[in-house]
C-alpha cells in the first residue's frame, strides 16, 4: 500500500501553462541591481549574491533577486545551503506578515537557518505594499485578487529552472497575513505543494473565502491568546482605512476544512507540553504507484492543528519582540523546527 506522500509525487498537478514555461526562458529576470522593465526574455537569468568576499561556491549564500511577473518587478531573497551534491533540493517559500517585508520575516522566523542544516532552499518573497492577497475578493488596493498566486507559480517555476529546486518537495510557509497565503496556495494549488503550514494565519471567510480544493499537507500553529485575531477567527472584522481586513474562518474550521478535502477520518486531540496537537491522517490511494511501481514507505499525511498556550500572534520559539499589543512569544515551541520537521515527513 502506498503512503500518501508517494501519491502526492506523482500526480503534481503543474498547470499546464507553467509545467510548459519550465522548458522555456522566464521572461523579465532580473538582479537586483538592474530591473527588466521589458517582456523579453533574459538569456541568463540571475541574481545577485550577497555573501561574503572569496566565498567559495559551497559555502551557504544569501542571494537578492527580482522576477518580473504580471507587469510587477517583485522581490525576494534566497538562501542557499552550503552545497552537498549536485541533486535537487527541497524549497521552502516563506511568506512574511502584512506590514512587514522579507528581511523582517527572515529575522522572526530564521527558517534559513535550520533549513540550510536540511539542505533546503528557502525563499522570502516581498508582497506588493508590504502584504498578500490572501483572498478571493478583489479590493481597491489588490484589484486583481489572483495576482499573489500567480506570482508564486511563477516563482516556484524559476527557482525549479535556476536553483535547482525540486519540484516534487516545495513546501510554503507563512506568518498572519502571509500564513493565510500559504493556507490559500495549499488550498488552490494542491498539486503544486508537498505541504504548506501557516503561524497566526486562518483561511479567508466571507466574500473572500478560499475553500481547499484537494490533499495536501497541512500544519496551523495558532496561540490561544491572540489579540490581534482570535483563535476563533473573525467573521465580522473591523474596517481599516486602508486594506480590508478579511474575515476568517476560526483556526480549527482551517485545519478542518483540509482534513476534509483530504478525505481524513476524526482527529485525534493530545495534549503536550506548551500546546495541544491535533491530528487529522489523510486517505490514502491503494491504488496509487508512483513511476517506478515501487510501493510508498509507509509514512502518513496529516493536516495538524498546533495550539500554543500562552500565546499571542507571534512566531513560537523566536528570539524577536512582537510589536506592542500582539502577546506573547511561547518558547514551549520552537515553530521553525517543528514546521520543517513536519515538511520532512509529509
Amino acid at each position: 500500500m502506498r503512503s500518501f506522500r508517494d501519491l502526492s509525487l506523482r500526480p503534481r498537478r503543474w498547470p499546464a501553462a507553467l509545467a510548459l514555461a519550465l522548458a522555456l526562458p522566464l521572461a523579465g529576470c532580473a538582479t537586483e541591481s538592474g530591473g527588466r522593465e521589458s517582456g523579453s526574455p533574459d538569456p541568463a537569468p540571475s541574481a545577485s549574491s550577497t555573501s561574503p568576499a572569496g566565498a567559495t561556491p559551497s559555502a551557504a549564500t544569501e542571494v537578492r533577486g527580482q522576477l518580473r511577473a504580471d507587469g510587477h518587478n517583485r522581490r525576494y531573497l534566497l538562501h542557499r545551503p552550503a552545497a552537498v551534491d549536485d541533486g535537487r533540493r527541497p524549497l521552502v517559500i516563506a511568506f512574511h506578515g502584512r506590514g512587514a517585508d522579507a528581511a523582517e520575516m527572515r529575522e522572526k522566523t530564521r527558517l534559513e537557518k535550520a533549513a540550510g542544516a536540511r539542505g533546503m532552499l528557502v525563499a522570502y518573497p516581498e508582497g506588493l505594499d508590504n502584504g498578500w492577497g490572501a483572498g478571493t475578493r478583489a479590493t481597491e488596493r489588490r484589484p486583481d485578487p489572483d495576482l499573489d498566486v500567480r506570482f508564486t507559480e511563477a516563482l516556484i517555476k524559476h527557482l525549479v529552472r535556476t536553483e535547482r529546486a525540486d519540484p516534487e518537495r516545495v513546501y510554503v510557509a507563512g506568518f498572519s497575513n502571509g500564513g493565510s497565503m500559504a493556507l490559500r496556495m495549499a488550498a488552490q494549488r494542491p498539486g503544486l505543494l508537498a505541504g504548506a503550514a501557516s503561524v497566526s494565519g486562518q483561511l479567508p471567510a466571507g466574500a473572500a473565502a478560499v475553500e481547499p480544493t484537494g490533499p495536501v499537507p497541512v500544519m496551523v500553529v495558532y496561540g490561544a491568546d491572540d489579540p490581534v485575531r482570535p483563535l476563533a477567527g473573525w467573521p465580522s472584522p473591523p474596517p481599516d482605512p486602508e486594506e480590508p481586513i478579511l474575515p476568517s474562518l476560526s483556526a480549527r474550521d482551517s485545519a478542518e476544512a483540509f482534513a476534509a478535502a483530504g478525505g481524513a477520518g476524526e482527529p485525534v486531540t493530545e495534549d503536550r507540553k506548551g500546546y495541544d496537537r491535533t491530528v487529522w491522517r489523510l486517505k490514502e490511494d491503494p491504488d496509487a504507484s508512483d513511476a517506478s511501481g515501487t510501493p510508498g514507505d509507509g509514512r502518513e499525511a496529516t493536516v495538524e492543528l498546533l495550539v500554543v498556550d500562552d500565546a499571542g500572534h507571534t512566531w513560537p520559539g523566536s528570539s524577536i519582540t512582537p510589536p506592542k499589543g500582539f502577546g506573547p512569544t511561547s518558547k514551549a515551541l520552537n515553530a521553525t523546527d517543528t514546521i520543517l520537521d513536519f515538511f520532512a515527513a509529509a
